[in-house]
């Protein structure tokens, strides 16, 4: 039997959770691939994932290949076996979920990558915003951290969305088939978790009819489009013969309903933790368009001196919590821009080449499902704000710098995997190799 890769107790105890979502043989395979894309610094590919493992001499290549080409789990069933497992140890017990939903493309190139093609990237560096790559639609766990102020998402549950205009709605608008994909994903959190509530944030792009279909125990937050009107709760029936009104008076848009608004001042958590004075008004009304008779609320905010009619404006199907508080939760959604950057341009996620079917849809969110893994063994056995007052101390230019980031994270699961392999089972003098891996892993921790 060929040699399986050195786990540091910590990090093996972690993975465990996830060994009823496969096979013996592909759970050896899965905690080797999780090792190696965390322990390789660079060339993140599939290949690149087994060299990190130290396997790329003792495993044939296509044993990585087959993983995620051929071999039978279900992704969803690990992204939600992911979930269970932060929720148990970061979420207190029997609090509302909170789940950021939003996509990203991943850039790739050539004809024959699977669901690859020229699709809105707002992370692309063209004028434009337009990359031609693969796009995932992701579900993501925001979690509150002891050491850090801001909030992180963890990529829980993704699906790669197949770009086309049957999408798109006539007159341009939300593109339905990633609202529906949205859905689905928040749907499955909502199953996964039916005694907890919750509540879903996305930005302006996630609304339409899609929606109306979700379990009770989720509430939706989106952010209105400008051009989107709204109306006045339905009035109640006059017994007059004919059908009853299904709305009622038109209220206008966001900024024509803003303008007559009255304004109460609140403090609110905004971008980043931090806690200011907004300016904010909710009143109920319908949006036809999206969830027809459906109640909703309609939220509004800006800061104190500001000019515009509103700088945010929010639809929510949850009919209870106060303004402010949803003004929080919708800012807590950019962690979810923050774990994609991470996982793109620090874990690499969307490095490796595959191009077949089964193998585009499952590489790059095993990439994500490993960077919430990160995360979580962090929380538990990492050394909290240790990590950036160690590296304020090397690179004295972080003056302000107080709390771990995702790279800080990954530089200290690198050394303890490093640590464990040199340490198993052996009282010999470290191999070269394994001085060169060390120095390798310092020297990325100080770049």
């Amino acid at each position: 039997m060929p040699p399986d890769v050195t786990l540091p107790a910590s990090l093996a105890l972690l993975l465990g959770a996830l060994r009823p979502c496969f096979t013996a043989p592909s759970f050896r395979t899965f905690t080797a691939l999780v090792a190696g894309l965390a322990g390789q610094p660079r060339r993140r590919t599939v290949v690149g994932m087994l060299l990190g493992a130290g396997l790329g001499l003792a495993w044939p290549h296509d044993r990585a290949h087959y993983f995620f080409a051929r071999a039978r789990w279900d992704l969803d069933q690990a992204g939600l076996a992911v979930a269970r497992l932060a929720a148990a140890l970061l979420v207190p017990p029997g609090a509302p979920l909170r789940v950021a939903v939003d996509d990203s493309v991943f850039r790739r190139s050539g004809r024959k990558v699977h669901g690859a093609g020229w699709q809105y990237d707002g992370s692309s560096p063209a004028e434009s915003k337009i990359s031609y790559g693969n796009c995932f639609v992701t579900a993501a766990l925001i979690v509150a951290l002891p050491f850090c102020t801001r909030e992180v998402a963890l990529p829980v549950l993704a699906r790669l969305h197949l770009p086309g205009k049957k999408n798109r709605r006539r007159g341009g608008g939300a593109d339905q088939g990633k609202v529906a994909v949205a859905a689905e994903l928040t749907a499955l959190l909502a199953l996964a978790f039916p005694a907890r509530a919750v509540h879903a944030v996305a930005d302006a792009a996630y609304h339409g009819p899609a929606l109306r279909d979700l379990p009770p125990n989720v509430t939706w937050t989106c952010r209105v489009p400008r051009n989107a009107v709204l109306y006045a709760p339905a009035p109640p029936r006059s017994g007059r013969p004919g059908r009853p009104r299904a709305r009622g008076a038109r209220l206008g848009t966001p900024a024509e309903i803003a303008a007559a608004a009255r304004w109460r001042q609140r403090p609110a958590a905004v971008y980043g933790g931090r806690t200011e004075p907004r300016l904010a008004a909710d009143l109920p009304c319908l949006w036809y368009g999206s969830w027809r008779t459906r109640p909703v609320r309609l939220v509004l905010a800006r800061a104190p001196r500001s000019r515009k009619p509103c700088d945010l404006a929010l639809v929510t199907t949850d009919m209870n919590t106060p303004a402010e508080a949803l003004i929080s939760r919708y800012a807590a959604r950019w962690s979810i821009e923050q774990a994609f950057s991470a996982a793109r341009n620090v874990l690499g996620a969307g490095e490796a080449r595959n191009r077949t079917r089964r193998a585009v849809e499952r590489t790059v969110p095993f990439a994500m499902l490993a960077s919430a893994l990160i995360i979580t063994w962090y929380a538990r056995h990492g050394r909290g704000r240790a990590a950036a007052r160690d590296r304020r101390a090397s690179q004295p230019w972080y003056t302000a710098k107080e709390e771990p980031a995702f790279e800080d994270m990954l530089n200290e699961l690198r050394r303890v995997l490093i640590t464990a392999r040199i340490s198993a089972g052996s009282q010999a003098e470290p191999t070269p190799q394994q001085i060169h891996d060390v120095l390798t892993a310092w020297h990325a921790a100080a770049a």
